[in-house]
């Protein structure tokens, strides 16, 4: 578990329907961070069916999910669950946080 937050972005560079990939500096995971409405959510950036970034797929903010390009799955990018075949496990929620106009985030598992 990393104790220290990854700087994403400024808040400015995130705008509603955007997503960043950052990487955990301990952990070295990769987390897609995206703005759903002006909410912040963060995922493990890798689909849970296939080791594949989610965030070459598309991010639908008008139903808060993303589409892995490998094969079809969709996460909720709020909580991470799977939402359809061929995944059936979620993906990892991670905590962001705002602070000084910057976006943080960190694999606290």
């Amino acid at each position: 578990m990393s104790e220290t937050w990854t700087f994403v972005c400024s808040t400015a560079e995130l705008l509603p329907g955007e997503m960043k990939v950052a990487f955990d500096e301990i952990t070295g995971t990769p987390i897609a961070v995206f703005n759903l409405d002006g909410d912040l959510y963060a995922l493990e950036d890798r689909c849970s069916h296939e080791d594949f970034e989610l965030s070459a797929g598309h991010f639908d903010a008008a139903n808060g999910d993303v589409e892995c390009v490998l094969h079809g799955a969709r996460f909720d990018v709020r909580d991470g669950r799977a939402l359809c075949a061929p995944a059936y496990e979620p993906v990892a929620k991670f905590p962001v946080k705002v602070d000084n106009g910057g976006v943080f985030v960190r694999d606290d598992r």
